[in-house]
This record gives C-alpha cells, sequence and structure tokens, in this order.
C-alpha cells in the first residue's frame, strides 16, 4: 500500500509536469488497414492514462500491432500483439483510474488489464456496445475509460464483425483476416505542438 501511495504521488507530480505540453482533450489517429479511427482523450479525468498512451504512440510502440482480440457486440482490443502474435516489451503499470467518472459506452476507448487492478500498461479495448458492467462499484474496480472515437466508428464496427477463431497462442477471437494498426499519431498534444 506504501508503494502505491509513493507511485501515485510521483505520478501526480510526472502528471502535473507532462499537463504543461498537453491539452486537455489530446486527439489520437490509429490509421488501420480497414481505415482510419480517430480518438479524442480527456487528460481532465484520465491524465496518467491519457500520458502513457500518448507516450506509448509517440514512441512508435503501437505501429505493426493488430486488433488480437475481437468479440461482437463488446469490443476491440489491441495494443499488445504484433502481426507474428510477439509481444514487445512494456513499461511499468499505471495506477487504476476507473473511478473517473467515465462509463464503459460504445464508442470509448480503455485499458485492458489483468484481473488485479493497477496492471494496465499498453493494451486498450474500444467498446462497441454499453459495457457498463466494466464500470468501477463500491466492491470492485472497473476498467479505466480515458476517451472517445470521434470518427471511423464504422471503421470500429466492421473491425467487430470479423469472423474470429484461433490464431497464434490465442484460442478465439482473433479475427481470421488481420486488422493492423498500420500507424499510431497524435494529432494535437506534445507532438503535434512541435510541428
Amino acid at each position: 500500500m506504501k508503494k502505491l501511495i509513493v507511485a501515485l504521488v510521483l505520478g501526480l507530480f510526472v502528471a502535473a509536469s507532462q499537463a504543461q505540453d498537453v491539452p486537455p482533450y489530446p486527439r489520437v489517429k490509429l490509421q488501420t488497414n480497414r481505415g482510419d479511427i480517430i480518438l479524442e482523450l480527456d487528460t481532465t479525468r484520465s491524465p496518467f492514462t491519457v500520458f502513457n498512451f500518448i507516450d506509448y504512440v509517440e514512441s512508435g510502440y503501437y505501429d505493426g500491432m493488430i486488433f488480437h482480440r475481437v468479440i461482437p457486440g463488446f469490443m476491440i482490443q489491441g495494443g499488445g500483439v504484433m502481426a507474428d502474435y510477439s509481444k514487445k516489451q512494456t513499461r511499468d503499470p499505471i495506477p487504476n483510474e476507473s473511478g473517473n467518472g467515465l462509463s464503459n459506452q460504445p464508442g470509448t476507448i480503455a485499458m485492458a488489464r489483468l484481473p488485479r487492478a493497477h496492471t494496465a500498461t499498453s493494451e486498450f479495448f474500444i467498446s462497441v456496445a454499453d459495457n457498463n458492467r466494466l464500470d468501477p462499484s463500491p466492491s470492485r474496480w472497473g476498467y479505466t475509460v480515458f476517451g472517445t472515437v470521434i470518427e471511423g466508428m464504422d471503421v470500429v464496427n466492421a473491425i467487430a464483425a470479423l469472423p474470429t477463431g484461433p490464431g497464434g497462442p490465442f484460442p478465439t477471437d482473433v479475427p481470421l483476416s488481420v486488422a493492423l494498426i498500420e500507424k499510431a499519431s497524435v494529432l494535437t498534444g506534445r507532438a503535434a505542438l512541435k510541428d
């Protein structure tokens, strides 16, 4: 518990310094082989999560990754697996910000994680349905929502409709035809402000 408190305090300091360079609602483009998805992120409610995501985007981490878990009527998940099913090294997990008032609704982007609360690193999912059962409750942590699809929901829905099956190490839910993130880029934020 003490380590978590120290990490949160340090994180708040880092978040405050980063916030000077990032607008409250930065935008990120996921250029996929199925079309573009434009995300608007919310630093006011999910600062740790947004800065973490932008850092991964700016480093080129997501380029060449696939949506490796697709469940119709639920969500599409990516950010952790390359086209050859290999994984890249992630940074340390970030604090769970699921109590921020944002709900897992259609078109929202949230962090994937392990069953433990503070385990999100790079993987994310975009909901295609009302997934408020993933929101926090008094007895459990939820899944942190940190933005919304503002363009390209048709692309998200097309990916969600792809036939799935086994692939690589995954026994189910892998699109049988690849859904590839060709490039992720910041449209407004630190990188865009430097240009």
